[in-house]
């Protein structure tokens, strides 16, 4: 699975994506998201308040809690605002 990581979270992590196989335990983007914390402190800094974090599975605008069957992409952003 690709993801990617945009804007501040890039700057933090030192990255813009990752490839990984995910382990069968991790069915959620709840679950991706603990999966990718344990495994990189960078990752764990970036995501340190969901509150500030933003998910889309496949281009999509999701949840934290949606499933990741059929997933191919997984991206982490920050809110997006305009004026």
């Amino acid at each position: 699975m690709k993801i990617l990581y945009f804007a501040r979270l890039r700057q933090i992590i030192g990255r813009g994506s990752d490839e990984i196989e995910l382990p069968t335990d991790v069915v959620t983007v709840s679950d991706l998201i603990g999966h990718l914390k344990a495994r990189d402190s960078g990752i764990a800094a970036a995501f340190g308040d969901l509150r500030t974090l933003k998910v889309a599975i496949n281009q999509n605008h999701t949840t934290f809690d949606a499933s990741l069957t059929g997933a191919t992409e997984v991206a982490f952003f920050p809110p997006v605002t305009g004026g």
